[in-house]
C-alpha cells in the first residue's frame, strides 16, 4: 500500500484501499475537488473486491503545486498517472475519472492503451468532442467559466469567496461544497486553475482503443447532450454511451454506489 508517489520532481498524496493483489482501480478527480471525492466510491469498490488508488493530481497536493500553466500539459498529466501505476506495481489498471478526471482519464487510455483495461469517464467527454460542439449555441453559454477561469488573479478571487454558493447551486451536496470552499478560501487551490490555463498550449488529443463507458447525468449543467454524444465519435474501441436521467454533474460524490456499478460493468 501507498500514500505518496513522485513524478517530475513533484510528491503527490494518494489513497490506496484494497486488497494490494486485488484487480485495481486508479480514481481521477476534477475541479475542484480532491481524492476526497471517491471516497464512497472506493468503499464500494473495495467490497466488490478491488483495490482503489485515488491520488489528489498536480495542483492539489501540497507537494505537487507548480505555478507554471505550461506544467499541467495533458501530456505531463498523463504521466504522473502513469507514475501512480509504477509506484504501486500495476502493470495494468482500471482506470475512472470525473470531470477534469475524466479528461485526463481519456488522454491516459489514448496515450497508453497497453496499460489501462478499461475507461469509465464520468460527466465531461474526450476533450476532442470539445473542438466545435464548445463554441456554439447552449454549449457555449454553458462553458463561460471555463473563460472566467483563465483570467489572471479573478478566478483566485472567486475561489476565495464565492465558490461555495456555485457548488451548491449546481448540485453538490453542503458538506462536499464546504470542503472544497474552505480549500479555496486557503488558497490551496489556486494552482489548480492552470488546468484551464493550460488549455491555451498547444495540444494534440489522441484517440481512444479501450473498453470506454462514458456516462453523462441529463441534469448536468455544464455538459449538454449535444456535446455527450459526440464523444463517442473518439472511441474506436468497444464504447458505452449511458444517460443518467435526473442525474446532475457531480456524480462520485452524490451517487457513489452508482459510479461504483458503472465501473465494474462488464465491457
Amino acid at each position: 500500500m501507498i500514500t505518496q508517489f513522485t513524478n517530475d520532481g513533484l510528491t503527490f498524496d494518494v489513497d490506496d484501499a484494497g486488497d494490494p493483489a486485488a484487480p485495481a482501480v486508479i480514481l481521477l478527480h476534477g475541479f475542484p475537488q480532491d481524492r476526497a471525492a471517491w471516497a464512497g466510491v472506493a468503499a464500494d469498490l473495495v467490497r466488490h473486491e478491488r483495490r482503489t488508488l485515488a491520488p489528489d493530481l498536480r495542483g492539489y497536493s501540497p507537494g505537487a503545486r507548480p505555478r507554471d500553466r505550461r506544467r499541467y500539459a495533458l501530456d505531463l498529466l498523463a504521466g504522473d498517472v502513469i507514475a501512480l501505476a509504477d509506484a504501486a506495481g500495476l502493470e495494468r489498471f482500471d482506470l475512472a475519472g470525473h470531470d477534469w478526471g475524466a479528461a485526463l482519464a481519456f488522454h491516459v487510455a489514448g496515450r497508453h492503451p497497453g496499460r489501462v483495461r478499461t475507461l469509465t469517464a464520468l460527466s465531461v467527454p474526450h476533450r476532442g468532442a470539445w473542438a466545435s460542439a464548445a463554441r456554439s449555441g447552449t454549449q457555449l453559454w454553458r462553458s463561460k467559466y471555463i473563460a472566467l477561469f483563465q483570467l489572471p488573479a479573478l478566478p483566485e478571487r472567486v475561489l476565495a469567496r464565492g465558490i461555495e454558493g456555485f457548488l451548491l447551486r449546481s448540485g453538490l451536496g453542503p458538506e462536499h461544497a464546504r470542503r472544497y470552499a474552505e480549500r479555496g478560501r486557503r488558497h490551496e487551490l489556486d494552482t489548480a486553475l492552470n488546468w484551464y490555463r493550460a488549455m491555451r498550449l498547444p495540444a494534440v488529443f489522441p484517440r481512444v482503443a479501450v473498453p470506454t463507458l462514458f456516462a453523462w447525468g441529463d441534469g448536468d449543467e455544464y455538459v449538454t447532450e449535444r456535446l455527450a454524444r459526440r464523444c463517442g465519435s473518439w472511441v474506436d474501441g468497444a464504447y458505452t454511451f449511458e444517460i443518467l436521467r435526473g442525474v446532475r454533474h457531480w456524480i462520485p460524490e452524490m451517487h457513489p454506489r452508482l459510479a461504483a456499478e458503472l465501473i465494474l460493468r462488464p465491457r
